[in-house]
Parts: C-alpha cells; structure tokens; sequence
C-alpha cells in the first residue's frame, strides 16, 4: 500500500469521525446527525474494491464501538460488511459519475439504520417500526444524502489524484 494513500486513509477516518462526533453533534436536527462514516466506508469501498471497503469499515466501525458502542464489535462487523457491499461496485466506477455513489450510501445508510433497528430495538421488544423509520432512518439518510453532495467529491478528488500520483510513478520504474 502507498504511503500516502494510507496517510489520506487514516487521515479521513480520523477527520470524519471527529467531525461526526464532535462538530454535527452541534449541527444535529432533532438529535439527527448525518453518518460521515457510511459516506467514507461506502465511498473507499466504491472507489478501491472490497478490501479496502473492508479495511476502512472495520476501522470506522471499531471507532464506532470503542467510543460508543456497547458491545464491541458491532459496529465493526456491520461497517465490513457495508465496505464490502459497496466494494463490488468498484467493477463498474466512474469518477464522474455522482448518481451511483449517492445510490450506493443511500442504500448503506439505510442497511446500517434496518440492521441497527432489528439488533438492537427490535430484539428487545421495541416494535414501533413505524416510528424509529419515519423519525430516525430517514431523517438520518436525507441529512447523511445532503452531506455526501460535498463530502464525496472532495474525497473523490483527493482519490484521483493520489491515483494519479501512483501511475506517474509506475511509470518511472518500467
């Protein structure tokens, strides 16, 4: 793995998840905050295949479960599996095209949200489907969408050109 791919990686995770939990914390609607996770796990999964998908889920979510979660492992677990999904559609990535990333989170943040409600609510007798729906996943999905329209390029941006970076340096040695 590149030196600087692995700093702009560990860079992102650790940027996003501070601006998660520390600054839209501020900026939440009705205690909703958009998962800048989702976006940088579902994006480097989409963008570089499933082991980076993997790599940058589980790292996302073992952040998730060291800081909040209550049982560890959780949110790591789902965080891979969300990298992986989204991996396989790095077959067919455009750079250019904005429609199928924003599809590929809109459909991650409402796995995440599905499989948050029926592990942790539902199991415990906490059926109002309904409400957890229309009052926590979609408020979550419309604020993480609106957030991905800006948050995405720039990471897409930044990914061009350390791909960029890399050929120009393969170059060098053939």
């Amino acid at each position: 793995m590149n030196v600087k791919r692995f700093v702009f990686s560990a860079v992102t995770i650790i940027f996003s998840f501070i601006l998660q939990s520390c600054v839209f914390t501020r900026l939440s609607f009705g205690g909703i905050i958009p998962n800048l996770l989702i976006i940088i796990t579902a994006s480097f999964g989409f963008m570089r295949g499933e082991g980076s998908g993997i790599t940058i889920g589980f790292i996302s979510g073992l952040l998730c479960d060291i800081f909040s979660g209550s049982v560890l492992g959780f949110y790591a677990l789902l965080y891979m599996c969300i990298g992986y999904v989204n991996g396989k559609f790095a077959r067919i990535f455009y750079p250019m095209e904005l429609r199928l990333p924003l599809l590929a989170i809109l459909g991650s943040d409402f796995t995440y949200g599905m499989v948050c409600y029926i592990l942790l609510f539902l199991l415990r007798g906490r059926f109002a489907i309904g409400y957890y729906f229309l009052h926590i996943i979609v408020p979550e999905m419309v604020y993480t969408i609106l957030v991905t329209i800006v948050y995405y390029p720039l990471i897409l941006l930044i990914n061009t050109r350390l791909e960029k970076d890399e050929q120009r340096s393969a170059k060098k040695f053939v």
